[in-house]
């Protein structure tokens, strides 16, 4: 699990395409007590880390994640948001996720205001129903509130600490980012749904 609090930003150092893998070395803001196994987030996606060479961790990729989410974009030289899982005890600053990426979205339109930044953000019909004005999403592992929805566009408003210590300002109109709805909203939303059907 993970909260959507990302703790830095990562940088891409080898993309290795194999038959059906594609695997990453990403060099990671922090190691320290890193296992092998151990789940990370990347750009909001849950990934395993298979080895560990000082701050460079690998990670191999099924092509249905490549399919699904961002990864199969990335190159080397890019960089990434990073999140260690959830441990028991840790605070929860953001918002529980499970780092399984429902659809990925395009930044539609981006502006400054004041210190921080604007985002419209252009979703798949197949999650306009949980996009609620001041409900939780969670863009490339980034945890944040919802801001006007219009259908199937919604707005991020993004604090300047935000823009520090993550991706989202180098975010231009046009590129993919990945979405991820909070697993509560997702629950209700199914929850009303049977409930609909039912009466």
């Amino acid at each position: 699990m993970f909260t959507g609090i990302v703790q830095g930003t990562g940088k891409i150092i080898e993309v290795i395409e194999g038959e059906t893998i594609r695997s990453f070395k990403i060099q990671v803001p922090n190691t320290e007590s890193l296992e092998i196994g151990a789940s990370i987030s990347v750009d909001g996606v849950c990934l395993t880390a298979t080895s560990i060479e000082n701050k460079i961790v690998s990670f191999d990729v099924i092509q249905e994640t490549l399919k699904r989410t961002t990864l199969g974009q990335l190159e080397v030289g890019e960089t990434v948001n990073i999140e260690r899982s959830l441990k028991f005890g840790d605070e929860i600053g953001g918002h529980l996720l499970s780092g399984h990426i429902m659809a990925t979205g395009i930044v539609n339109e981006k502006s400054e205001s004041g210190e921080g930044m604007d985002f419209t953000i252009l979703a798949p019909l197949s999650i306009e129903k949980y996009l609620l004005e001041k409900g939780y999403v969670a863009i490339d592992g980034i945890s944040l509130t919802i801001g006007d929805v219009n259908n199937s566009r919604f707005n991020l408003h993004i604090i300047p600490e935000t823009m520090r210590q993550t991706t989202i300002a180098s975010k231009q109109v046009g590129d993919a980012v990945n979405i991820e709805i909070d697993s509560t909203t997702q629950t209700i939303v199914s929850t009303v749904e049977r409930m609909t059907r039912k009466n």
